[in-house]
């Protein structure tokens, strides 16, 4: 049976809470990231060759059995190692999964764990086998939303930038939030060059030359954004690093504005 109760009558509903782990991998998780592992098909002595392989550690010889010895041994590894470790082996058990699909149930892991994520204010996800960034639910609407539109108006350089912010947002343990802000706001350069058809101005100078490619006065918005980014990412001062909020933050709005150029300016 692959589905609980609750799930197969209607009853479960995953609530958002609010996101405030991200640096970290609680103490719960690590457990629940074992119990998973064994219903997504894993057995103790499998799961420790993964952890184990990842972690850059022996398996203790000592242990034969797999319950209770291998068992222990994995949930003391998962347990004791760096928090960024437990999103390392999260990433190994998926390939692992996807490396034999008919002995392990990897939707499964996916799913149910993207789940947990969710429901307890983790600010990660598992997507296509890799540990990305997660934001609040709207932040996650508009993203993938800008990505669809500059997909399907071929927009693929821009569409790949904000991937790449994406990505540096994901980066563990420490996020490149400078990064993502540049990476963001060349993804806005390439779809406005196309709005405006001007293919080597850089984006201060589209809004100059031509900033009804939005309605007034909303073309401030861009050009208040590009100077954040100018002052705060591309030209740093000592001192002033952006925070992860602010990035996350560029990266929304840069989300939102590339899928209105983007749906409003055929390509």
């Amino acid at each position: 049976m692959t589905d609980r109760f609750s799930k197969r009558h209607g009853y479960h509903e995953s609530h958002e809470k609010e996101i405030s782990v991200r640096q970290d991998a609680p103490h719960e998780l690590r457990g629940v990231l074992v119990q998973l592992a064994y219903e997504c098909g894993f057995r103790p002595q499998s799961l420790r060759e993964v952890v184990c392989r990842l972690l850059r550690k022996r398996p203790d010889q000592n242990n034969w059995s797999e319950y209770p010895n291998i068992d222990r041994e994995v949930h003391e590894l998962v347990d004791d190692c760096d928090w960024y470790r437990v999103y390392d082996i999260i990433e190994g058990l998926a390939v692992a999964m996807c490396e034999a699909p008919y002995s392990y149930d990897a939707g499964k892991f996916e799913s149910e764990l993207n789940d947990y994520f969710f429901e307890n204010g983790i600010g990660w996800k598992l997507s296509a086998g890799v540990i990305e960034m997660r934001g609040p639910e709207v932040f996650e609407e508009v993203v993938v939303t800008a990505e669809h539109a500059l997909e399907a108006r071929k927009l693929s350089t821009a569409r790949n930038e904000l991937h790449e912010a994406l990505r540096d947002l994901s980066r563990r343990p420490l996020p490149d939030v400078t990064g993502a802000i540049q990476h963001s706001m060349a993804a806005l350069e390439c779809v406005a060059r196309k709005a405006c058809g001007d293919e080597k101005a850089n984006l201060g100078d589209i809004m100059k030359r031509y900033g009804d490619i939005v309605p007034r006065p909303l073309d401030e918005a861009i050009s208040k954004v590009w100077g954040y980014a100018s002052e705060n990412a591309r030209h740093i001062r000592e001192g002033r690093e952006p925070t992860f909020e602010e990035a996350e933050l560029v990266v929304g709005i840069v989300s939102a504005l590339s899928t209105y150029l983007a749906r409003k300016h055929e390509a």
